[in-house]
């Protein structure tokens, strides 16, 4: 990443919340090198820490691996962000495909969907797309083998472990219910 940016790879989304949340907390002190970090972007499987130019990255990759080891890295992700109502229509043209692939009916599927709380873990793909996760695990279903070229915007999809609402139209290979 250069001599302004550490990447970070973690073993799953749960941990890239923890520890982003974990940094966060150390950043907001803005003490020693933790002073130095300008962004924190959680992915998927990964962490990219931002620094400003001339950070001492071994003492950086020093103080990172202090944290990972102890317990501020295996604390849970961030609480206290306000909560969001979305008004979703359930009749996308793959929700009968994914009643059919998680062995629910439609009905149970729109109902596992909506019983579950959501949060953003972090956006990508396309600007204003937030991969949401936390929902029940019987909707892990795979993506399309091939995406569609175009995804109406407001489409709700699902894609393994996530859930996403489709901010404008784009290609995409989401299951869409």
């Amino acid at each position: 990443m250069g001599d302004e940016a550490v990447l970070a790879q973690v073993a799953d989304t749960e941990s890239v919340l923890a520890l982003a949340a974990g940094l966060r907390a150390r950043i907001v002190s803005a003490e020693g090198i933790w002073a130095q970090v300008e962004e924190i972007v959680p992915a998927a499987r990964t962490v990219l820490i931002r620094l400003r130019p001339s950070t001492d990255l071994e003492e950086l990759g020093q103080q990172l691996q202090e944290f990972a080891a102890g317990a501020d890295a295996q604390a849970g992700p961030e609480t206290g962000a306000p909560s969001v109502t979305v008004d979703v229509v359930y009749d996308g043209p793959d929700l009968a495909e994914v009643a059919g692939l998680t062995g629910m009916s439609a009905e149970e599927v729109i109902a596992a969907h909506t019983g579950t709380p959501w949060r953003v873990a972090f956006s990508g793909f396309a600007p204003g797309f937030a991969y949401l996760v936390g929902g029940d695990p019987r909707l892990s279903v795979p993506r399309h083998g091939r995406p569609r070229t175009n995804v109406p915007a407001g489409s709700v999809g699902l894609a393994a472990q996530f859930t996403g609402i489709y901010p404008r139209s784009s290609p995409g290979g989401w299951q869409l219910i």
